[in-house]
């Protein structure tokens, strides 16, 4: 949220403003009331944020914000980094609205500085980068671009030196393109090895400073979005111009599980006790309700979050994938071997949530005009109303909404 404002405030853009202003509200107004009586900065905050203050939150809560390296950095082919799956999906004339590049973006590369310096005026505690992998290893092994690593100890020195906390997040999205045509990317089972040894030189070379570890951002979007439906890259997809939706989502799912699997135990062998970090991972959260108490519908709504978060989650915590998944899938679904089961399960020491919203669903079943896909493969149906009635309220604070549309 506060990344995508800080980019449009930049270049004058108008409606995500508020949504800075709105998280500088919380923060002025906590540290203007201290720690008793409410000042009136938090006055001001609450009146316009229905009650919402930093106060509401308990003692050492952290707050921070978040953004990508592809989306922020800009240098996307300059300084040594090498090309990501991204720069070659939004190469495509018409994936990206108005043919968009990464070249520039809002020049975090650059102005970093002034970035942080934004962070610690507006009173927030953390930042949450991503580490962009073509940036370290252009080629996604092998040599490495002396001047990617320079960048991020330039950043992350500077966010030491302000007060602001690193939070380093290993994969957002961004594949190195050389990986995808040398041997298919996250289709193959290679890719585990490329990344643990990616995150082995990160924690080696970063660890002494960064203490909180994220492997991915959201990977159930990256098997979904670039795989199932095909509107992230790579774009694969079954009504793709290659790909197919019913098989390579669990495929691309499974090696991105045994991935960061693997990271967790390359830090927690050999970088953990020393340096004293935590590791753990980033899920995107929707809560899936069912439209009517029908037997029907409570199981459509089940199967909506096992197939949403579960599908990663289930296997980190209890070593297997769900079992309507399971069920459901057969033998389009990958197995873990008694070894992986080992190394997957408990293999986080703490759990990102990047909630998003909530939904009704129905029972929905394959009939014979159904493509098998990922989706489809739900069984179920959203449903934004029941009864004419949205599942919940708007947001309270108008300027959210507009920051978020």
């Amino acid at each position: 949220m506060a990344d995508a404002s800080r980019s449009r405030a930049r270049v004058g853009g108008g409606g995500r403003r508020s949504v800075l202003a709105l998280l500088l509200l919380l923060s002025v107004g906590a540290r203007a009331s201290g720690d008793g009586e409410a000042g009136a900065g938090e006055k001001v905050a609450a009146a316009w944020t229905g009650g919402l203050s930093r106060r509401s939150f308990p003692k050492g809560f952290v707050f921070g914000t978040a953004a990508s390296a592809y989306q922020v950095e800009g240098m996307a082919h300059k300084d040594g980094r090498g090309p990501s799956i991204w720069d070659a999906f939004i190469s495509i004339p018409g994936e990206i609205a108005n043919n968009a590049t990464a070249d520039v973006t809002v020049d975090e590369y650059h102005r970093y500085k002034e970035d942080v310096n934004i962070m610690k005026r507006m009173g927030f505690d953390a930042y949450r980068f991503s580490i962009s992998w073509s940036r370290i290893f252009p080629n996604g092994t092998g040599k490495v671009n002396w001047k990617g690593v320079a960048y991020y100890n330039r950043l992350i020195n500077y966010m030491l030196k302000i007060g602001i906390t690193p939070y380093a997040n290993l994969y957002h999205y961004d594949l190195p393109e050389a990986l995808e045509v040398q041997y298919g990317g996250l289709l193959n089972r290679k890719v585990v090895n490329s990344f643990a040894d990616y995150a082995d030189f990160c924690f080696k070379t970063f660890g002494d400073r960064v203490k909180n570890w994220m492997t991915f951002n959201e990977p159930r979007v990256v098997a979904a979005l670039g795989y199932d439906d095909g509107r992230f890259a790579p774009g694969r997809c079954t009504k793709c111009k290659a790909g197919n939706s019913a098989t390579e989502p669990y495929i691309v799912a499974h090696h991105l599980i045994l991935s960061h699997a693997a990271a967790v135990q390359r830090y927690r062998q050999k970088y953990q006790l020393t340096q004293k970090g935590r590791i753990g991972i980033l899920l995107d959260f929707v809560w899936y309700e069912a439209l009517t108490n029908s037997t029907a519908d409570q199981a459509a709504a089940e199967r909506s979050r096992d197939f949403h978060v579960g599908w990663f989650l289930h296997p980190i915590i209890y070593g297997q994938y769900p079992n309507s998944v399971q069920k459901i899938v057969k033998e389009r679904l990958p197995k873990f071997t008694a070894d992986e089961i080992n190394i997957v399960k408990g293999s986080i020491d703490y759990v990102g949530v990047n909630q998003y919203t909530a939904y009704y669903v129905r029972d929905q079943q394959p009939n014979a005009t159904t493509l098998l896909s990922y989706s489809s493969d739900w069984h179920a149906e959203f449903v934004y109303e029941r009864n004419g009635v949205p599942i919940g309220p708007r947001l309270h604070c108008r300027q959210i909404q507009i920051g978020f549309t």
